[in-house]
């Protein structure tokens, strides 16, 4: 009897809102600094879903994978969703896609000790160019059958196949790139470097599978949680927290 009451007593201390929070089930690779299992609070992307679905009175689970599995499961309904995406009509044949959240600028890395330059993307036919399976680059790009094209599992191998000469440039989030060469490949510390043009300044998106149940109303909790978060101003203080 004791310990029911114990029990009553902690239930009652449980804010309402997160007993009745319906569950949201998402995917994500690791892809710091924006999200990833090892940062602070899982990083600001993940911070940032995390509570815009909070606010509209859903509790969201991240599951990290290789991000080609993590599209591929969610298509088949396996999660609600999978973030962060880079927009592109495509998306919408299996998924609804949110309002934008912002990102970072995509670029073309190459060695410091390589002469190469480019002001269109004819100029880079002699090259041969590191891309993510699945990644979604920009338009031009991802259509440009012209260009020489080796895919990899994610940004860490495109870098060290970088680094060993093995392709001439990748495509990356600035961002991403540099931190993976402070944190994991300190070797190339000073010898990369991103090209100008930058391809395109990216913002981010959450895709919600079709498949999910009532993807509709998943969506359009997101998006009003997100909207939520912007007029707060507590997005701003969540991009400042993480260093953005």
């Amino acid at each position: 009897m004791k310990l029911k009451l114990i029990f009553f007593v902690l239930l009652l201390s449980i804010p309402h809102n997160v007993l009745s929070a319906e569950k949201i089930t998402l995917a994500s690779l690791d892809w710091a600094p924006y999200i990833g299992k090892e940062l602070k609070n899982e990083g600001y992307v993940a911070e940032l879903v995390k509570k815009a679905f909070e606010v509209s009175g859903y509790d969201a689970e991240i599951t990290y994978l290789p991000w080609a599995r993590t599209v591929e499961m969610t298509k088949n309904g396996e999660f609600d969703g999978y973030l962060p995406e880079y927009y592109a009509d495509s998306l919408h044949e299996n998924f609804l896609v949110s309002k934008p959240f912002p990102g970072g600028p995509l670029v073309l890395f190459k060695l410091k000790s390589k002469n190469i330059s480019y002001s269109k993307l004819e100029d880079l036919k002699p090259y041969n160019i590191g891309v993510v399976r699945g990644y979604v680059n920009t338009q031009e790009f991802d259509n440009a059958s012209y260009l020489k094209k080796d895919e990899a599992k994610d940004d860490l191998t495109n870098l060290k196949k970088l680094g060993a000469g093995r392709i001439d440039l990748m495509v990356a989030d600035k961002f991403v790139g540099l931190y993976i060469v402070k944190t994991e490949l300190p070797n190339l510390n000073n010898k990369i470097e991103a090209l100008n043009p930058i391809l395109e300044q990216k913002d981010l998106y959450l895709c919600i599978s079709k498949k999910a149940k009532n993807p509709e109303i998943k969506i359009n909790a997101f998006n009003k949680g997100l909207e939520k978060l912007t007029e707060s101003k507590m997005m701003d203080q969540i991009l400042k927290k993480h260093g953005f």
